[in-house]
């Protein structure tokens, strides 16, 4: 009947709502776009490719990623997470070979979300993944605590331990080093501060600030202080031809393609499940987002730029900004690429100290010691796999550590699924009454035979496994033993067996 009456206020409504829609996406995006130019440079940087490439994985994961069904308000682009991945492909294969690793791992990613294996990540334990981003942390702020004291950063990572020390002494006998020194406290300095102020000033990304300012004092004061190198984006871009994509039959590319597609998949979809919480909008279809990000990364990777992933500062930002829809996801890849063509030399006047100091910081959000303090209060096991993933990560490599970190959770939760209880009755008229309940499997089996060896000697025995939820062959064939070694000293033993477990 409302209808009838007042048949054109629903689509006056819904234009209105949407005009809104569109300005608030709008304005989204530019925020967007101003946390992530600094950061597609820094990233760029950090994995030791040039800092344009970094802007045109910004630009695809805008226009391409963004552009696709999946998740409405996740912002894609290069990601810290990846930078030490990275870094270490390049070491190993080459620039050369990035387009195709990265072109391969996207590949990976769509098959993955065809064959709708997208939702599985959610089934990752929560301490492997907080271990992961703590690793990747970790490792961050290693290799990034030497451009910002203005030296070249070792490539292991025993040996940037091993070296932290002589940063402290260096900036007092160089006068460089001590310049870069300055423009990367200044830099963190103004990020830290800036997250104190009201909420009108942080509507400013403090990032943009901080990185502004340091590029501001550079240029006025003339301060000998290395910056970015950036040439055009057109010279950047590195096709990969017939030699490059040979290369996939190597077994060490197949393996580094297999693991950049596993790690900016993960990064991705607990990106996903996080920004879900922050908004009310439709919630993520993990299979669909799976595949946007391989399609990214597949035109990422034909450009010879770098791997993709959902970022969960640009994409918190964009849920904070006011970000309706995927436009502002979109909008945020157009200006950038409308910033590289105009205006591509302002890149050139950001200090390297201050870019470092910016990735430094995001490596001890990543690493957060706060959370990891908490974890082990909280759960020690749980806490112990994080610590290990972490550590295995900021020592070996990134897929060694997830691998360990996932192994040792499933032994954890096998452990714990196992959990069983075994008590007895003092004897009564030469009968006992043993009794078990949980899950009674291999893990569990020492602490059941100790449980029933101190059962005491009777006539009768009752062996009631009735409360028992699963009952492992070998602990079946256990308890048989134990059973025929009682009968041997003349006591009948009757054991009784659930529905479910019984032959």
């Amino acid at each position: 009947m409302t209808t009838e009456t007042h048949p054109k206020r629903p689509a006056k409504r819904s234009t209105l709502d949407r005009l809104r829609g569109l300005v608030s996406d709008f304005r989204a995006s530019l925020v967007v776009f101003l946390v992530a130019l600094p950061l597609c440079v820094g990233v760029a940087v950090a994995s030791g490719v040039p800092a344009e490439l970094g802007i045109v994985t910004g630009i695809v994961g805008g226009l391409v990623a963004g552009a696709l069904p999946g998740s409405s308000l996740q912002v894609s682009g290069p990601a810290a997470g990846l930078t030490v991945l990275v870094a270490d492909a390049v070491e190993k294969h080459g620039l050369a070979a990035l387009g195709v690793l990265v072109a391969g791992a996207g590949l990976v990613q769509i098959l993955l979300g065809i064959l709708r294996l997208g939702t599985w990540f959610q089934a990752i334990s929560p301490s492997v993944v907080q271990g992961m981003l703590a690793g990747i942390g970790l490792v961050l702020i290693l290799g990034q605590l030497y451009p910002l004291f203005g030296t070249r950063s070792p490539t292991d990572t025993a040996d940037k331990i091993a070296q932290l020390p002589g940063l402290i002494t260096g900036p007092g006998a160089d006068a460089g080093a001590a310049w870069s020194v300055g423009f990367g406290t200044l830099t963190l300095a103004i990020m830290v501060l800036w997250a104190r102020l009201p909420a009108p000033w942080r509507a400013v990304p403090g990032a943009l600030v901080a990185v502004a300012c340091a590029a501001l004092l550079a240029a006025v004061f003339a301060v000998p202080v290395s910056k970015v190198q950036v040439d055009s984006i057109l010279t950047a871009l590195d096709v990969p031809g017939p030699s490059q994509i040979g290369l996939i039959t190597d077994p060490a590319v197949l393996g580094t393609v297999l693991t950049i597609a596993l790690v900016a998949s993960a990064e991705s979809l607990f990106s996903a499940a996080a920004v879900d919480r922050m908004h009310e909008g439709p919630p993520t279809r993990y299979n669909a987002e799976l595949i946007a990000q391989g399609a990214g990364n597949v035109v990422s990777g034909a450009l010879g730029a770098l791997p993709m992933t959902a970022v969960i500062v640009r994409s918190s930002t964009n849920v904070q900004a006011g970000a309706r829809t995927k436009a502002s996801a979109v909008l945020h890849g157009v200006w950038l690429l409308v910033f590289v063509v105009v205006l591509p030399d302002v890149v050139s006047l950001i200090p390297l100290p201050a870019l470092a100091a910016l990735l430094a910081h995001a490596g001890w959000k990543l690493l957060d010691p706060v959370k990891l303090v908490r974890a082990v209060r909280h759960d020690r096991a749980e806490a112990a796999v994080t610590i290990v993933t972490a550590a295995t990560i900021a020592s070996v490599d990134m897929l060694s550590g997830v691998l360990a970190g996932l192994a040792l959770a499933i032994l954890l939760a096998a452990w714990r699924l196992s959990h069983v209880a075994v008590g007895w009755s003092h004897p009564e008229d030469g009968r006992v009454h043993v009794h078990m309940r949980g899950n009674a499997t291999f893990l569990r089996l020492p602490q059941i035979l100790r449980s029933l060896d101190k059962v005491p000697q009777a006539d009768r025995v009752h062996l009631d496994l009735t409360d028992l939820r699963h009952l492992d062959h070998a602990t079946r064939l256990t308890l048989e033993t134990w059973t025929a070694q009682r009968e041997k000293t003349a006591a009948h033993v009757h054991t009784a067996m659930p529905p479910q477990l019984a032959d």
